[in-house]
């Protein structure tokens, strides 16, 4: 058998067939042609992809695999662990550049295949997303989630000069933020092949500015020793152990204090204010224990002192990837002028808020804090003892419950009224096909229809069935929702808005049951304050009726 063969566990072929792994081990079982294991254990075998398709094919048990997932697979056998390496192998083969360690033949006609139904910055975008929602699930690689990119981008805002990301893993982050007018970005990282995967993404997908990035360890290593950048985005390894400092006593980034050894977070905070230009900021994620710790309250009492914190946002936990615990957004800036005796520093507490939606804060979760008010003994910075909790009161709660009594008057009736049936809706053609042929069109992962012959609301709907969510789950069960390797019914225009028609109104009863449910907690939250804080009082006691 030849090395390149993908090889798959038995929970990714319980997936492909859409049964449960004890179907795959009765399987085993009863049939003689199943295939054999050809590596992993006795107790976690592995078999070849490509025999386990054949077999569910002949079998009549098979689903259709999505080409970024056999994709996915076929650089996992090639490179097990070692997917940043994969990745940049990938993207070294889509800009005809040498890599290090070249795909294999298959793996590499695999990815023409799929380069010729999208463009190449599509590819490597949609792979470096798979990239991070697996390591997320595994707790394995250092990666930014798209929500907590989501929230940097938010307060970065836009910037005209050079952008740096210290630790850009797969670039993210460093790509992401910055705007359209960025002249160059700057990335380094200590993982082998992704700072080289990150110059050839930003390339392939046309970001915007010139691109540099270099290999190694920021702390111990700066490549870049010069650079002052306009914007400075970091979302650091945390809890470093030993982050360098027995080397780096006498280091001039150490502007405010040498770290105490057990605040490398802060390290990486100075760090990164070191790396910011006159004018310019520093957005730098840290754990919500660096905001009291005991052994950082020194520098942060002098990054107060100094002018140099502007704002200080604290997220919601679940935000960062491999832990649920909450962390902080520290924003800092490098003032031209000595700041005045109104100085203040913005304190944001989102730990509470849904930012699924608009991410600028509500007024009562922002406070302007005066400098002199966080200089006592702790130079304790965390949001949540600075921003008031609020008093709402009666007429706040009262709002609060009529609108989600409206909200829940607006549910009644919503939910449409399907009949059972009897279609037979089993002919169907692949989106990259429609893509291929002009009908459809894919922008930031969103399909639509080109053409009055395909309704795009009947498009997006089917795009979210069982079947084709299922087809874009890896054996791990991360998920990647790529349209091109979906597949929907064939059907008449006619037919097809009436599906898209009932589409629709799921659609809009799923965003107003959304919408209750996120009045019916602020209203239990602002109920549970008031209560708490005496501006409420519990209903009185009902009297029991006097029967006789």
């Amino acid at each position: 058998m030849p090395d390149e063969e993908p090889l798959v566990p038995p929970a990714e072929i319980a997936r492909m067939a859409g049964v449960t792994r004890a179907a795959v081990s009765n399987w085993r079982r009863r049939h003689a042609d199943f295939p054999e294991p050809a590596g992993g254990t006795a107790s976690a075998p592995l078999f070849p992809l490509s025999h386990v398709r054949r077999w569910l094919e002949r079998q009549g048990k098979g689903q259709a695999v999505a080409d970024e997932v056999r994709l996915w697979h076929a650089l996992r056998a090639e490179r097990g662990a070692d997917m940043a390496g994969a990745l940049a192998a990938v993207a070294a083969e889509l800009s005809g550049e040498p890599a290090e360690r070249p795909l294999s033949a298959p793996t590499a006609e695999l990815v023409a295949e799929l380069a010729r139904e999208r463009t190449p910055g599509d590819l490597v975008g949609d792979l470096a997303k798979r990239f991070v929602a697996s390591a997320t699930h595994s707790g394995g690689e250092h990666v930014s989630t798209p929500a907590l990119v989501r929230v940097i981008r938010h307060f970065a805002g836009d910037v005209k000069g050079v952008v740096y990301d210290p630790a850009c893993g797969i670039g993210d982050l460093l790509l992401s933020v910055g705007g359209a007018k960025v002249k160059t970005r700057v990335g380094q990282d200590t993982a082998g092949d992704l700072p080289e995967f990150v110059r050839l993404r930003a390339a392939l997908e046309e970001r915007p500015g010139t691109i540099e990035t270099a290999r190694g360890d920021s702390l111990r290593d700066d490549r870049f020793p010069r650079l002052k950048a306009d914007l400075v985005v970091c979302d650091p390894p945390s809890g470093q152990a030993d982050w360098g400092r027995d080397e780096l006593l006498l280091d001039p980034r150490w502007e405010i204090a040498l770290p105490p050894k057990a605040e490398g977070d802060l390290a990486w905070l100075q760090h990164c204010h070191f790396h910011t230009a006159p004018g310019g900021r520093a957005l730098v994620v840290l754990p919500a224990s660096a905001a009291y710790r005991r052994s950082g309250r020194r520098i942060r009492a002098e990054l107060v002192r100094g002018g140099l914190l502007d704002t200080l946002v604290a997220l919601p936990g679940g935000l960062a990837a491999g832990h649920s615990a909450p962390v902080h957004l520290w924003v800092l800036r490098r003032p031209t002028r000595q700041p005045g005796p109104d100085a203040v520093v913005r304190m944001i507490d989102l730990t509470d808020a849904d930012l699924g939606g608009s991410i600028a804060p509500d007024a009562d979760r922002v406070a302007d804090v005066p400098v002199i008010s966080l200089l006592d003994e702790d130079a304790d910075l965390t949001p949540g003892r600075h921003v008031a909790a609020g008093q709402p009161g009666a007429a706040a709660y009262d709002r609060a419950r009529a609108r989600f009594d409206e909200l829940l008057d607006g549910l009644r009736g919503a939910l449409p009224r399907l009949p059972e049936g009897a279609e037979d809706i089993a002919a169907t053609v692949n989106v990259s096909e429609l893509i291929r042929g002009g009908l459809v069109r894919v922008e930031d992962g969103r399909a639509s229809s080109t053409t009055d012959q395909l309704d795009t609301d009947f498009l997006l709907g089917f795009l979210k069935s069982a079947v084709n969510t299922r087809r874009n789950t890896s054996g791990s069960g991360t998920h990647r929702a790529d349209p091109r390797g979906a597949r929907v019914p064939q059907m008449d225009p006619d037919r097809q808005r009436t599906y898209g028609a009932a589409f629709r109104e799921l659609e809009t009863f799923v965003q107003r049951l959304e919408e209750a449910a996120k009045m019916g907690r602020r209203a239990a939250q602002l109920a549970h304050d008031g209560l708490t804080s005496g501006t409420l009082e519990p209903p009185p006691a009902r009297e029991e009726e006097d029967d006789e």
